[in-house]
């Protein structure tokens, strides 16, 4: 898999009688550079998927129980369900679980994993980050 592909062109005036010399005496030389991403790349951009996806699922819990989205609802009950997953290790952090007003509620279990499970992409990512190789000049 090539992650970046592209061609150099330099005047060259070392390099003398090629096909290609123009008029000062000079040459155009041509090069194709390619780079692959390294392990710790792809890691990496394997992590933020994977959060980015868990960040999600999260969010759409945060704001279906902020607009009091009817939980017999399969796609509600789904995601519901799923981000229950990921919010269960936060929930009793606080004493109050949530706040309710006119049916709404602000879940702050689920607010905490959010920032919760933010901390944790960030602190892979920074481990993953140790085994990235710089691009190459």
């Amino acid at each position: 898999m090539t992650y970046e592909e592209r061609t150099v062109r330099e005047d060259d005036p070392a390099v003398v009688a090629t096909p290609t010399t123009t008029s000062g005496g000079s040459s155009v030389v041509e090069r194709r550079v390619t780079r692959t991403p390294s392990g710790g790349e792809t890691a990496g951009r394997i992590v933020i998927l994977l959060f980015g996806i868990i960040q999600a699922f999260i969010i759409l819990r945060i704001i279906l129980l902020l607009m009091d989205a009817r939980e017999g609802n399969d796609i509600v009950q789904f995601i519901l369900n799923t981000s229950q997953i990921f919010v269960g290790p936060f929930e009793g952090i606080l004493r109050t679980e949530s706040l309710k007003a006119a049916g709404s509620v602000l879940d702050l279990a689920a607010v905490l994993a959010l920032v919760g499970w933010t901390i944790v992409e960030a602190l892979i990512l920074a481990a993953v980050g140790v085994f990235r190789r710089e691009p190459s000049v």
